[in-house]
Formats: C-alpha cells, sequence, structure tokens
C-alpha cells in the first residue's frame, strides 16, 4: 500500500520540549523506526513534515546577524526542509535494513495571486517577543505583527497550494520505490508568472492542505496524519471528550466549525478533502500508534464508506 505520512511537529520534537540536538534526535529516530515498520510490513511511503520549531530558531539567529543581511522568509523555510530532511532521511536510513533507498527534496508549492490569505490577518511564524521588541523590529523590517499566545509575533499569509512544482520529480522517484521525505512546512510559497518565473513570497503554505494535495495527486491509497494526539475528540476538554473511531468524510465536516483552531481543525479538514477528492480513506492519530492505525485499532479514520461517526470505547484524558 502506498501511504503518505504527514508528521507533525511534535513527531519531529515533543510538544514543550526545547529545540536542543539530543531531544531532537531521540524523536527523530524514534519517529524513523516507527515509519520503518510500515515499510518493513511492506508499505511504500512518502513523507511530509512540519517545521514550525526549527522555522522560529533559524528566525531569532537570523535576527542575531546584520540587518542587511536578514534572510527572507522564503529562503528560511529552505533552510528548514534542508535541515529536517537530512536528519529525517538519515534516521531513517539508520533504522531500515541496507540498500533501502530514501531521498529528501526540498519542495517549492505553488499559490494562487487570488488567495484570499494575501488579505487575512495572517498566521504567526517565527519566534515570540514582548510588545516593544515586536513593534522595534515590525517598524525596522517592514513587518505586520499580531498577538501570539503569550508575546507578539511576525504575521504573514497563510495560503492554499495551488500546485507542487517539483511533483513529476516526486511521481517519478516514487513509482521506483524511493522512500520520498517532501513537502516541509506545506513546501516554500512561490508565485509563478506569465513566462514561467518563479518568485518566493513571504508567507507559508497550509501545510495539511498541501499533504492532502500531494497524496491526492500521487495516487497514494492512504493518508496518515500523525501528532501526539489519540486522534479527532469531540467535546474536547470537557467530560463528555470522545475520539472519533470512524467518520464518513460529511459526518465529520460537519463537526468541523466547533473545533478550535490549530491542527485538530486543520488535520480534520484536510483529511476530509483527500476522501473526498479521491474515495480512498484517511487516519489521524499518534506517531506511536501508526501501525495500529493502519489496522483499525487506533485513531480516527475517515472513509466515503461510512456515513456516521463512531467512537472508541475508552474515554482518553487530555
Amino acid at each position: 500500500m502506498r501511504i503518505l505520512t504527514a508528521l507533525g511537529s511534535c513527531a519531529l520534537l515533543p510538544r514543550g520540549t526545547k529545540l536542543a540536538p539530543i531531544p531532537q534526535l531521540q524523536a527523530l529516530n524514534a519517529t524513523a523506526h516507527q515509519l520503518a515498520r510500515l515499510v518493513l510490513a511492506g508499505n511504500q511511503l512518502v513523507v511530509t513534515h512540519g517545521n514550525a520549531a526549527q522555522l522560529g530558531v533559524l528566525g531569532l539567529q537570523a535576527l542575531n546577524g546584520p540587518c542587511q543581511e536578514l534572510q527572507s522568509l522564503d529562503v528560511l523555510q529552505a533552510q528548514t526542509q534542508a535541515w529536517l530532511g537530512y536528519k529525517l532521511e538519515l534516521a531513517l536510513r539508520n533504522a531500515l535494513p541496507p540498500g533501502a533507498m530514501a531521498v529528501s527534496m526540498l519542495t517549492q508549492t505553488k499559490v494562487d495571486p487570488r488567495d484570499r490569505g494575501f488579505h487575512a490577518p495572517g498566521v504567526p511564524v517565527g519566534p515570540v517577543f514582548d510588545q516593544p521588541t515586536a513593534e522595534r523590529l515590525a517598524a525596522a523590517h517592514g513587518w505586520k505583527i499580531g498577538p501570539a499566545g503569550r508575546g507578539w509575533c511576525r504575521l504573514v499569509p497563510f495560503l492554499a497550494p495551488a500546485g507542487i512544482i517539483e511533483l513529476d520529480a516526486i511521481h517519478r522517484l516514487v513509482n521506483t520505490g524511493v522512500i520520498v521525505i517532501c513537502g516541509g512546512g506545506g513546501g516554500v510559497p512561490v508565485s509563478v508568472s506569465k513566462d514561467g518565473r518563479l518568485t518566493g513570497l513571504e508567507a507559508v503554505v497550509d501545510r495539511h492542505a498541501a499533504s492532502a494535495y500531494l497524496a491526492a495527486r500521487l495516487d497514494v491509497d492512504f493518508l496518515l496524519l500523525l501528532n501526539d494526539t489519540p486522534g479527532i475528540y469531540l467535546d474536547y476538554g470537557g467530560p463528555e471528550q470522545r475520539v472519533v473511531a470512524c467518520a464518513g468524510p460529511d459526518a465529520l465536516a460537519a463537526h468541523i466549525p466547533g473545533f478550535s483552531g490549530g491542527s485538530m481543525r486543520a488535520q480534520a479538514e484536510a483529511a476530509c478533502a483527500f476522501v473526498r477528492e479521491t474515495g480512498k480513506q484517511a487516519a489521524i492519530g499518534r506517531i506511536e500508534d501508526a501501525a495500529e492505525i493502519l489496522a483499525g485499532r487506533r485513531g480516527t479514520l475517515i472513509s466515503s464508506q461510512v456515513r456516521n461517526l463512531s467512537f472508541h470505547d475508552e474515554v482518553v484524558p487530555v
């Protein structure tokens, strides 16, 4: 079975863990071990991943250099792809038998110049500052800023994928049995001019939507969205919270407006979009449950063969 495995940022660094070499290496090795189990079971993988923590670190490092040498956001995103792609490829090669082929590929994602995200408030990227520091940086670099968590952060457009520049190359590699690591952070957003010239943008792509878009065009059999939660919750945080075991895309989509912002909503939207477009299946759950999710014993399965929602028997605590 051909599977596109979309790794959340927590698969590369556990939530609340400081971005240091040893914790990140431990997380990558654990993730690679789970992915290797899927490969050794006879599946073919395409791997995408998040990059939020790494983008924040590189953004902070860039600000500590000379102002005239500050790298643009598209360059920082490309650097995170190289960083994490290399580390994931290394960990996967070490986890798999000799001769297994894995390739990490820098990926550019085409966006529509009419995307509504260009006119929306934007999403936070990079490091978080106190308000005076954020205002000073905004004045110096022409940034748009806004509140983010306990501080202030740069805000940039959040865009939908409209194409993958390297799609044909990825498809050729996948068709020869290579494990391809691509689409890091949704890909570097680029605009395409009428004469075909590419220009990197100061924006980010919806990485969950990009994974679903890529999965549909690589003819994968299963979209597997992995993070650090057991699946999609209903009544999250309340006494009646439940983990959805199985759902049809329409039944799940009806509950999406009630989800809080963040990755749960984005993953549910991406999974539903993939299932509707392809008629195939998607699932959401924890990286350590990957094999059990494919077997239908863990996580949330989204299938066009299902109409309503069913739930796992146990109530899983937050």
